[in-house]
């Protein structure tokens, strides 16, 4: 009843992307907006006043609202056989999503013809690298890149392939935006993790907490070193003076 959209396992995902990082790098997809078309007119007084919990106001805007409880996805409608999908955690979601909405149009007398095409336009995405970033330093050396702290917190980098946006923050968690496949977003992370890698940019929360222990080290120490210092002065000075 829908047409082909490629369905994949985060968890498969995640091991072909992330299995050989030397960190923890976790992905969440946030939502998932799609365009479905039907091929076909419909007629939204007829939907409105046949389906409850839907809202179709025309004077202020051309689309029927369509409200999902399970999964909890929104669908814009319009007489077109146009439709506007949001709200999905992934293109599984989405798809059970869609069969649902045509099966309750189907139920209540209004036909589908053709095969419906469903087609993702925009995924948004989090992530978590599980280091910290200088964003200085990779504002400096990292390409089609811009950072004003002053103005915004993270680090916007725009990516060639895939044509992604990420907005990257000094916690090593990030924004995903533009994608067009869940598979898209974990070659993203994964690009910008090995970029961030290569140019030296990323520092994992052991080791800065290593490097503090070493300086409250030497700072504990140095009284300890000013003390045997003085004291091997003194011993000199006496040495001379016989």
């Amino acid at each position: 009843m829908v047409g082909t959209i490629a369905e994949v396992s985060h968890e498969e995902l995640a091991k072909k992307y992330f299995s050989d990082l030397d960190s923890n790098v976790v992905v969440k997809i946030e939502n998932i907006v799609a365009t479905v078309s039907l091929d076909q007119t419909l007629d939204l007084d007829y939907i409105e006043r046949s389906l409850p919990n839907v809202e179709y106001n025309p004077d202020q805007f051309p689309g029927l609202i369509f409200r999902l409880d399970s999964p909890r996805v929104t669908a814009l409608i319009f007489k077109s056989g146009k439709m506007v999908v949001t709200g999905a955690k992934s293109t599984s979601e989405l798809v059970k999503a869609v069969k649902k909405i045509l099966r309750t149009l189907i139920r209540h007398g209004i036909p589908i013809v053709g095969r419906p095409r469903i087609q993702i336009q925009n995924i948004v995405a989090s992530a978590n690298l599980g280091v910290e970033i200088a964003l200085e330093r990779a504002a400096f050396l990292l390409p089609n890149s811009m950072y004003e702290p002053e103005q915004f917190p993270g680090l916007i980098h725009r990516m060639s392939d895939p044509r992604v946006v990420l907005l990257i923050f000094s916690s090593g968690k990030m924004v995903i935006t533009g994608a067009k496949s869940e598979e898209e977003v974990y070659q993203a992370v994964r690009n910008i993790y090995l970029q961030l890698k290569d140019l030296g940019c990323i520092r994992r929360a052991e080791e800065e907490e290593e490097l503090l222990e070493q300086e409250l080290e030497s700072i504990e120490e140095a009284p300890t070193r000013r003390g045997l210092l003085s004291r091997l002065t003194s011993r000199f000075t006496e040495f001379e003076s016989y």
